[in-house]
């Protein structure tokens, strides 16, 4: 699903699955309406953080970018199965989109600084996908686990959406659950540098966050 070369009959399998993922993505949000937010525990003093933005080898690697931030996992979140899989997730029928879970240090970079990096690192006007990425499993999610969190994003999606004149893509979702993805979905970037989509789309996408936000990026030794 992620290249840079799409053939007649992936084109044709997206038409045909068009139904679908639009019906799936109504079934989510009447899901979300009126929900309880699940509150995460923090780990040794980390707390977590829940965004989808189009394919999370490219979100992995911009938030593994950022100060405070100890960890990122990807996996998938947002939608109505259990143990929902890559190759499932991938139909648009489960409602999951490909997410990531970032354990940070709330002392060294606050959520909302987690916010202006989810909102600074994509497209946010973009619908159902993230550059070449495109259907309900790419959608941008913004997670809130609390009424603070929900405040938080609302009030910068509603900025932004002013500041550009248009109307802001990303769902702001009461969070419920996270699943891991599969092992070699971690860390893929870093572990595939060579691979035609890291070269082509992610690596270019973390580059341009980087230039855009220099001083939210580790320091590298």
């Amino acid at each position: 699903m992620k290249t840079l070369l799409y053939s007649a009959f992936i084109i044709l399998l997206i038409s045909c699955q068009g139904n679908s993922q639009t019906q799936a993505k109504k079934d989510n949000t009447l899901q979300n309406q009126n929900i309880t937010p699940v509150q995460t525990k923090p780990i040794d003093g980390l707390e977590r953080a829940y965004f989808a933005s189009g394919c999370f080898w490219c979100v992995e690697a911009i938030y593994e970018s950022v100060k405070g931030v100890k960890e990122v996992v990807s996996g998938y979140s947002g939608g109505h199965t259990k143990n929902p899989t890559y190759e499932s997730s991938n139909t648009g029928r489960t409602g999951h989109a490909e997410a990531v879970e970032v354990l940070y240090d709330p002392k060294i970079i606050s959520f909302s600084s987690l916010v202006d990096v989810y909102f600074g690192s994509q497209n946010p006007t973009q619908i159902n996908g993230q550059g070449p990425d495109r259907g309900s499993q790419y959608r941008s999610i913004i997670f809130y686990q609390n009424d603070d969190q929900k405040n938080i994003i609302q009030k910068k999606k509603d900025f932004l959406s002013k500041t550009l004149n248009r109307k802001i893509a990303a769902e702001v979702t009461a969070f419920q659950k996270f699943w891991i993805a599969e092992g070699y979905h971690q860390d893929y970037e870093k572990r595939n540098p060579y691979n035609g989509y890291i070269q082509n789309v992610s690596i270019p996408r973390l580059k341009r966050f980087q230039k855009k936000f220099p001083e939210l990026i580790k320091d590298i030794h």
